[in-house]
């Protein structure tokens, strides 16, 4: 049942029909921008990993009176999740005292040779550990702080 007011007055509702056409043109305008923001958003970031060809490295103890240098290398490969290599990743690494960084860039094959020149220890401690960082356009940051242990032997 219609009110009585509304059949005699017919004002409310000309050019209704222009206006629902016009509103939903624009409301699917509105829905289109969306949904192409959506579309051209950019793809989540991979996860990345690293290897060493290591997972533990011993100092020789220090002799009395003698600076002796040790040197390490280390070889580090950044690989995604489907164990393939990951060229062109830089790679980062501290040595356990955090007093020294080195870094290297990945060939093709994901692998990189890092040399870690006289490795320190922490200040009172028998051990530590190289932290490594890999970063890698593209992909997520892989970083470890306990990458390789070193231990005074």
């Amino acid at each position: 049942m219609m009110p009585e007011k509304l059949k005699e007055n017919e004002s409310g509702t000309i050019g209704l029909p222009l206006r629902i056409v016009v509103l939903s043109i624009i409301g699917f305008i509105g829905f289109y921008a969306i949904l192409s923001a959506l579309g051209s958003a950019p793809a989540p970031q991979e996860p990345m990993f690293a290897t060493a060809n290591i997972s533990s490295f011993s100092l020789p103890s220090p002799e009395p009176g003698r600076a002796g240098e040790t040197n390490l290398n280390l070889l580090v490969k950044a690989i995604d999740g489907n164990d393939r290599g990951i060229g062109e990743a830089n790679v980062i690494a501290w040595s356990p005292d955090r007093q020294k960084a080195y870094s290297g860039i990945t060939n093709p094959e994901g692998k990189v040779i890092i040399k870690i020149i006289n490795p320190g220890l922490p200040p009172g401690k028998a051990e530590g550990y190289i932290s490594v960082k890999v970063i890698r356009t593209g992909y997520r940051d892989f970083t470890n702080n306990y990458f390789v242990k070193v231990v005074r032997s």
